[in-house]
């Protein structure tokens, strides 16, 4: 049975080095490899996978044979981003930056939220376990919309998902309106 690695998030570590799973040896494993979050570029659907040679070469074949071949033009996107890592160098601060803007924020209402080990994600723990107050309050004051952690399984259900990917500008909007409303438990909630 082959064992996928979603390294996506790779470039985006915060605890230690970026590790991938071919680093253990190639039979049987594939790391995938996507410029949506390394480069900003989710509509171009480009990355790759690699790994056990043989799985390489089927999927090779079944993308040829399926139809699914990459346009030209976005291959030649692809390659650039691929061979640019100042880019990358630079999202990674930003997003260094906006997750401390908004731990900042979520601590200033009461929410103590722990920094991630990587990705560009907030699992904020909800006050009295209550995601979806949570979830309303920082809709209804901070006018931000965030997940209910219960929507990713079971273990998160008493967590909000915070996504750090809004211009810095709209992050400082809403961190300035939670700092500015208090704790979470004294902040207005929107009529239900």
């Amino acid at each position: 049975m082959p064992v996928l690695s979603d390294e996506c998030y790779i470039e985006f570590t915060w605890a230690g080095p970026g590790r991938t799973i071919v680093a253990a040896g190639l039979d049987g494993v594939l790391a995938v490899h996507s410029l949506s979050k390394r480069s900003n570029l989710a509509g171009a659907r480009a990355g790759f996978y690699a790994g056990d040679p043989e799985l390489v070469h089927y999927l090779s074949e079944v993308r040829k044979h399926a139809g699914f071949m990459v346009p030209g033009p976005v291959q030649a996107a692809a390659v650039a981003a691929f061979d640019d890592d100042r880019h990358v160098d630079e999202q990674r601060s930003r997003y260094q930056r906006r997750l401390a803007l908004m731990i900042d924020a979520l601590t200033a209402v009461g929410v103590d939220c722990p920094a991630p080990d990587g990705a560009f994600y907030l699992w904020a723990p909800a006050p009295g376990g209550d995601a979806w107050g949570l979830a309303h309050i920082l809709a209804a004051v901070g006018g931000a919309v965030v997940a209910p952690g219960e929507l990713y399984g079971e273990a998160g259900r008493d967590h909000v998902r915070i996504a750090v990917v809004q211009p810095d500008d709209r992050l400082e909007l809403v961190a300035r309106r939670l700092r500015d409303a208090g704790d979470v438990p004294d902040a207005p909630r929107a009529a239900d």
